[in-house]
């Protein structure tokens, strides 16, 4: 896939880098809060402004001082933008003036040599003395500082037009296969992110042992064998009694979110530990969503192995988990990167699937021939009947059953069925949505 032009925004941390992002891409993308450190891995999105289209990617504070590990990661994660970028702002805060963090971040960027446009954000009054001492950012070395107000919007339009001439040509996205959007999920420290790393090939989620690490989702394009994806990583889901944080909340929100709108869930539980009643409610999320499924079980490197352990796991989990048992299982270690290769590729065959359209004279065979096979049981002596079937509908594949007494057909019926559809068809990874409608045949 073709890439648009990159701008990264980057600055010392609390100077409003993702209030700034949020306004430029048209949305609460990035969590905002009054707090420093919020912002940790890279966040992407599209900004569009005078008929161009560019990616705006928000990072973390940068702190060329700090030692601790996740200031560390997030510095990193914020050099690594700038490197990919084709501009970069800078963001300061008007009104704390110039601070020595913001010279050390201006000494790091010259030495990427990219172009830099300096906004001076928090001027919300562009009256007030922080106004006129936005010009104080000139001694920063790095031209012309914009003053704006990213919670107001102000003078942002200013920077955009500032910003557009700095941006190689605008390249149209490429005609092509629409790439399947994945989501990553799980509750915390079952190694989601380093997950994602495997299947990006480079860091692009901060990976830790503290659980919460990972609070935005953070939308990662990527392409195998031609296929394009776009993986969501996600915060860590735990049990609602135990959110106990505004930060929290919004990620866990914006994870029940992304698997609003993703293709297919990866599920991704620890291996190493039992399955706990958070990991089936988050299983129970993508079935009642409706989405492709995949099971991941990780830190396959973690548990003491024979020749049959990878069997009786796999029927723990069907078991556990019988209401998704249609859903694939693989076990992979994101540490060694044993079998994480297959994890697209069952995504692709469970996407497929969710999609697939069934010919209204096959779907009428099969259904036909299991009705034969095992009629509907009498209930309180009335015989439902099951007449034919039409698909209406895909991901999740929906099908309308034309019957007799409907309201008798017990819900063990409706799961022969969808088991007798699911052998006929496939529709691995994906759930089926049968749907009853009355018809009477005429006397």
């Amino acid at each position: 896939m073709k890439q648009l032009p990159v701008v990264a925004i980057v600055g010392r941390p609390n100077v409003g880098k993702s209030a700034l992002f949020n306004r430029l891409v048209g949305g609460r993308v990035a969590i905002v809060e009054d707090e420093p450190g919020v912002t940790r891995d890279r966040l992407y999105g599209e900004c569009r402004w005078r008929g161009r289209v560019f990616t705006v990617v928000d990072t973390g504070g940068i702190d060329p001082q700090a030692t601790e590990d996740l200031a560390v990661q997030s510095r990193r994660h914020a050099e690594l933008a700038v490197q990919e970028a084709d501009v970069v702002i800078l963001v300061v805060d008007g009104q704390a003036g110039v601070h020595p963090l913001d010279r050390e971040v201006a000494q790091l960027l010259r030495h990427y040599g990219k172009p830099v446009l300096v906004a001076v954000n928090k001027i919300d009054d562009p009256s007030s003395p922080q106004a006129a001492a936005a010009y104080e950012f000139f001694a920063l070395g790095l031209g012309d500082p914009v003053p704006v107000s990213a919670l107001h919007g102000r003078n942002t339009g200013e920077l955009l037009d500032r910003l557009l001439p700095l941006l190689p040509e605008a390249v149209a996205p490429e005609e092509g296969l629409e790439p399947i959007r994945v989501a990553i999920v799980g509750r915390p420290n079952v190694g989601k992110s380093s997950l994602v790393n495997r299947l990006v090939g480079q860091e692009r989620s901060i990976v830790s042992p503290i659980p919460g690490t990972t609070r935005d989702v953070v939308d990662i394009r990527i392409e195998r064998d031609g296929t394009p994806f776009i993986l969501l990583d996600t915060a860590g889901m735990r049990r609602r009694s135990r959110v106990d944080s505004p930060v929290e909340r919004f990620s866990v929100l914006r994870a029940m979110r992304a698997i609003e709108r993703c293709d297919v869930a990866v599920v991704v539980l620890d291996a190493s530990e039992e399955l706990s009643e958070q990991d089936r409610r988050i299983v129970g999320l993508v079935h009642e969503a409706g989405k492709g499924l995949v099971l991941v079980a990780n830190k396959w490197d973690l548990v003491e192995k024979t020749a049959h352990t990878m069997h009786i796991y796999e029927e723990r989990y069907r078991r556990e988990l019988s209401f998704a048992d249609y859903a694939p299982i693989v076990f992979v270690s994101a540490l060694t990167g044993r079998r994480v290769n297959e994890v697209l590729s069952l995504v692709e065959t469970v996407a497929n699937n969710a999609a697939l359209r069934v010919r209204t004279g096959q779907l009428n065979e099969v259904l036909q021939e299991a009705v034969a096979l095992r009629p509907p049981p009498a209930d309180k002596g009335v015989q439902p009947k099951v007449y034919y079937g039409v698909q209406t509908g895909v991901k999740p594949p929906q099908f309308v059953l034309f019957c007799s007494h409907a309201e008798q057909l017990h819900f063990s019926y409706l799961r022969y069925l969808e088991n007798r559809l699911r052998e006929a068809f496939g529709f691995v990874g994906t759930p089926i949505r049968l749907h009853l409608r009355e018809r009477r045949r005429r006397p």
